[in-house]
Parts: structure tokens; sequence; C-alpha cells
């Protein structure tokens, strides 16, 4: 809390300097009040008819035309600052300078994929190609059903580093889980290994500040934070939610997992933390450095990486990976049209890990279409909310999946913050992805894409031992005149949660 009161102390100064200077423009223009109001209220109009044309959600489109609407001139100027992609334009300009310095990703070779499923194979040709990241075959996988697991093979895993380590979370909190990293990333730093941290200011607002950052400066690790809060932007609302440690480019952790001690249960909030991760080994690796390193490159103020990306020949594996970042700036959503795909591709299971749900409605349709055509597709929520507003929100999109048909499940020990899915036993996720508006629409965020990859037997087993720890929730405790008139109000304004 003392973090938070501070970083509003240092921004409110710029905070009330951007409310005078809009109050002075108003005064300024008193006088032409009429002519004023003729000139806002048609600006409206065409700004109206410029999100019914666009290709956002039409949940998105819906509310901030009914914010327009109630209030033309604060609603036009709110939607102008973070309710489209414009204001994200600093972003997307840094991203390209940087780019343009990287050498052009590889596209991966599919004819593999191809021969034994060329529909799933035409879904991971579509991710490539948007993302520039390209398929390989897995050669070393391992998985994580809680954070516990995946932090003493972090560990051990820093241990070993001779040449870089790359690290970029959402949250970072000094604690049982962070502080033994940093006094192994302090040693190898003093070694000679280049140690680069990456954190999302806003994600880690309430738990790490420029003090911690200057602290592992003074121990040699590199650290800046993303998209600092210093006043209000456009740009606020587009957050780091990626998570990723790389080392040497020989080894890969990702998935729901940050760096604080409640991801590895050792401190209880919001009961039992169940979270999920995994390792990857190999020429795959390379994705994931290239993903740091397109960041790094792009938004540090530090020395840019200029350490070539090379990576060793794929070897042999068993199944297939893609690993992406997903990203608002492109003109698709990538993980919410992926997630569309996969869906109407399940035969027979669709099983889905998720803290929030928050569909739009092309996902929506795809989760009730397959689960109207018989295939058991089941959606496991935490038991214990992190967010009681949100949780609720979540739960006003229950009754039309329950209706479908989907089956969706509470965990009762505590908190669900995995993210990943299993379809059909042969293909599934695991990364960072949200089953909600703000991670399939406006956040980063990195995924793992694998296709008969033992892991996902792993990932399947897990679901299914986790499902016995949860109660399931029924059609009839949704019912109800008034819960179903605050389930209508509260999705419509979920695009803005």
């Amino acid at each position: 809390m003392k973090k938070v009161i501070r970083r509003i102390l240092a921004v409110l100064p710029a905070v009330v300097m951007q409310g005078l200077w809009i109050w002075l423009l108003f005064s300024w223009l008193a006088p032409y009040a009429t002519v004023l109001s003729w000139v806002l209220t048609v600006f409206a109009v065409v700004l109206e008819m410029y999100i019914l044309t666009s290709r956002d959600e039409a949940a998105y489109r819906t509310l901030w035309l009914i914010i327009i609407l109630s209030l033309p001139v604060a609603g036009a100027v709110l939607y102008l600052c973070v309710g489209n992609k414009r204001g994200a334009k600093p972003i997307r300009k840094k991203l390209e300078q940087a780019k343009k310095h990287m050498p052009a990703g590889e596209p991966g070779d599919f004819s593999a994929l191809e021969t034994v499923n060329p529909r799933l194979a035409q879904t991971f040709r579509w991710v490539g190609s948007q993302t520039g990241l390209p398929v390989m075959p897995c050669e070393g996988a391992k998985y994580y059903p809680v954070g516990e697991d995946m932090h003493p093979d972090i560990l051990s895993a820093l241990e070993s580093a001779q040449e870089y380590i790359y690290v970029e979370y959402f949250i970072i909190e000094d604690g049982k889980m962070w502080d033994p990293m940093v006094e192994i990333m302090a040693r190898k730093a003093a070694e000679g290994v280049d140690v680069r941290v990456m954190y999302d200011d806003l994600g880690s607002i309430a738990t790490y500040s420029v003090l911690n950052v200057m602290k592992l400066r003074e121990l040699g690790i590199h650290c800046f934070p993303f998209n600092p809060m210093l006043y209000l932007k456009g740009t606020v609302n587009y957050r780091d939610h990626r998570k990723m440690l790389i080392v040497d480019g020989k080894v890969a952790f990702s998935g729901g997992v940050n760096l604080a001690d409640e991801y590895i249960n050792a401190k209880v909030k919001f009961g039992h933390w169940k979270d999920i991760g995994f390792r990857l080994t190999g020429a795959p690796v390379g994705s994931y450095t290239r993903m740091f390193t397109e960041f790094w490159n792009a938004f540090s103020r530090e020395d840019p990486i200029t350490r070539p990306l090379t990576a060793p020949e794929p070897g042999a594996g068993e199944g297939f990976v893609l690993s992406y970042y997903d990203s608002p700036l492109y003109r698709q959503p990538v993980s919410n049209t992926m997630y569309v795909e996969l869906l109407s591709q399940a035969v027979h299971t669709a099983w889905f890990y998720t803290p929030y749900l928050m569909l739009g409605e092309q996902l929506m349709d795809a989760f009730t279409r397959a689960a109207g055509r018989g295939v058991d597709v089941r959606i496991i929520m935490p038991g214990i909310p992190d967010k009681k507003i949100v949780y609720r929100m979540s739960r006003s999109y229950y009754r039309p999946l329950l209706e479908a048909g989907v089956k969706i499940y509470e965990y009762t020990p505590g908190f669900v913050h995995a993210k990943g899915c299993v379809i059909d036993g042969e293909v599934g996720t695991i990364g960072t992805v949200n089953l909600d508006y703000r991670s399939l629409f406006l956040h980063f965020e990195n995924n793992s894409l694998f296709y008969r990859v033992p892991i996902l037997r792993d990932l399947a087993a897990d679901y299914t031992a986790t499902q016995e720890k949860c109660r399931e929730v029924s059609l009839e405790s949704r019912s109800g005149f008034w819960k179903r008139m605050l389930d209508g109000v509260l999705r419509l304004f979920a695009p803005l949660c």
C-alpha cells in the first residue's frame, strides 16, 4: 500500500496539471459555447459512425456508443484517449523501430504438421503468419501443475547460466520466490552474465517501485518498467501481461505464474493458489528469446540487446509447438481467433482453465456451438475470487454457457490463476491469456500452442484431478429475474474490466 500511495503522490501533480489545462481550454472557449456545442455534436455523430464500422467486438462497440450518446463531449474525449488503438501509436512506433534492426523471423516448416492434420495446420500457419513466429518440433517440455513445483527448476536454470538471463513478468514482489532468484542473478551478473529484468509498471504498482529497480541496478542487473505510469496517457490501457524467463537460449519458462509468494503458496492469499506453467528446451526457446529481445530493444532506455538471435537447428521432437506473443496492435486478435478456431475443430473434449470469464460474441458462440454439437466443453474457474466485482462479472456469463451445455466448475480450495486448454487430448495451449477482454484485446500476452506433445497428457491429467476439488455450477443457481437483470448490466460494462 505504501508503494501505491507514493506512486499516487508522484503522479498527482501531472494529473492536476492536465486537469488545469483542460479547464483553462474550456474557459477560453466559453464565449463560443453554442457554436462549440454544435461542432461537438456533429463530431460525436461522426465518431459513432466510425465505431459502428470498426472491427471491434460488438459488446465493446455497444458500450462506447452508450457512453458517447449519454455524455457526448466527455465520452468522445474518453474514447479518443483510451477506447481506440490510436492511443497506442507511441508503442506501435517503438516496436516497429525495434523490428527494423532485427533479422526477419523464419516461418518454420509446416509440411510435417500438414501431413498429420491439414486442417489444424491451417490454424498453426495463420497464427504464425500473424505473429511472425515459427512452428517447431517440440524437443522438450515439462508441465508444472502448481507454481511451487516450477520454482526449484527456475533456480537450477539460473545457476546454469553462462551468457544471459532474461526475465519479463507482469508482477514482481520481494519475498521467498523472488529473493533467491535475485541472489543468483546478482552472483551471475558479477561473473559477467548479461542479466535483464522487465516488468509491468501498473501490474507491479503495489509490489515493485523505482527503489527496487535501483537496488537491482546496484547489483549489476539491468531493469526497467514497461509503460510507466507517470501521467494519464492514451497508452495506459496497454499492459505487458507476458511472463517468461529465458536462460542462454537453451531453456525457457512461462505460464500463469508471476514472481510473488502467493504463486508458490508461500503466502496464503484467497485460499490455495492454483496456477500452471511449463518449461521448454532446445530450438523452440528461440521464439521466447526473440519476444524478449524485441520488447527490450523497443521500450528500454538501457543498452539494447545486440547479441545475434542464433539458435540451434530444430532437432527431433514429439509433436509440435508454436510460441507467440499477442498484441493489441495486431489487426486481428490472435488468441481470440485461435480459440474460436480450436473450438470449431473440437470433436470430443474442450477443457479450459481461466481465472476470469468475459467473452466476446465470437468466442461465446464458439463455446456454445461446440457444446451444442456434443463436445464435452468444460471451464474451471476460481472458487474464491481475487477481485469480487470482476468475479461477479465473470459469473454473469455463466447462464448462456450453461444453457448450451457447457460445464462450469469452481475450485473450492481457493483461487485459480491458470490459463490453458486441451482439445481432444491432442492440441492445447499454456500461457498468460485469460478468457477476458483485457487479455484477448488489450494486453500484450504470450502463449504456446502445442500439438501431440506429452505435456498435454499431463495438462489433461491435472485438469481431471483439479476438477475433483471443484463444485459444478448448476443452471438453477443462476436463475431469478433480478440476477438476470444484474447479469445484463454487468456484461454491458465487462469490456472495461
